[in-house]
């Protein structure tokens, strides 16, 4: 498989395979919306967007990054966000990195968002999809954000069924400047708890695919194949 690793702003052409990398912390507030019952995510392009969306449909949740706003339910926080019951809603979901790299290969095949805690998922629905080129999106930093790079190499190896350390690629984002910025309250919005639930390997079991819905892109979970023998190494 030929993986390249791209910023948003280094996409020059829409990818067949995508997989958009978002650690700290937008695809992992998907992971956990979903494991909370979330039924399927909208991402919007622009907070007014967000909030438009939530007026036309009250009984939807929107979150962004930051503080809480008036309009919105949730931050873009996995650690505020673990104790909210999200049974059979839909969230709509606007941040910095995570949601615009997912909306810039919008045009693709196949589009996966994803992070540490559904890595192996990953993982596995791009063997089952036996894909010759995957476009993996750095999304934070402008394509520098050590934490996705970490991820989206990793999940890369994995995907060819090679037996990967994960130590090695969790230690460089727990020493990330997003890790960093968290840990000491450079950024809103944040739990006590964000980094590490951000670090959690594989504590969920779906992949998240994101398809165009209408005018919407929308993710939903999907879940994992089972493991082959040569990837559960």
């Amino acid at each position: 498989m030929d993986s390249r690793f791209v910023g948003i702003a280094d996409l020059v052409e829409t990818p067949s395979v995508a997989v958009v990398v978002d650690v700290m912390r937008a695809c992992t507030v998907a992971a956990w919306a979903f494991a909370q019952g979330a039924e399927r995510i909208v991402l919007a392009e622009s907070l007014d967007e967000a909030l438009a969306l939530k007026a036309r449909h009250p009984d939807w949740a929107a979150l962004k990054d930051g503080p809480l706003a008036p309009g919105f339910d949730m931050v873009n926080s996995p650690g505020l966000l673990r104790s909210i019951d999200l049974a059979g809603r839909t969230v709509v979901q606007k941040t910095t990195a995570g949601t615009v790299g997912a909306l810039a290969v919008k045009g693709a095949s196949l589009v996966l968002c994803t992070g540490f805690v559904v890595a192996e998922a990953t993982a596995r629905l791009l063997r089952t999809h036996e894909c010759d080129s995957v476009t993996f999106v750095v999304t934070g930093e402008d394509g520098h954000a050590d934490e996705d790079l970490a991820c989206a190499q990793y999940i890369a190896r994995r995907a060819t069924g090679a037996g990967t350390d994960a130590s090695e690629f969790l230690g460089r984002a727990a020493t990330s400047r997003a890790a960093t910025e968290l840990a000491t309250g450079v950024r809103q919005g944040v739990h006590p708890d964000d980094v590490a639930l951000c670090l959690e390997l594989d504590r969920f079991p779906f992949a998240m695919v994101a398809t165009s819905e209408g005018p919407q892109m929308v993710l939903r979970p999907c879940a994992a194949p089972p493991p082959t023998d040569a990837a559960s190494i």
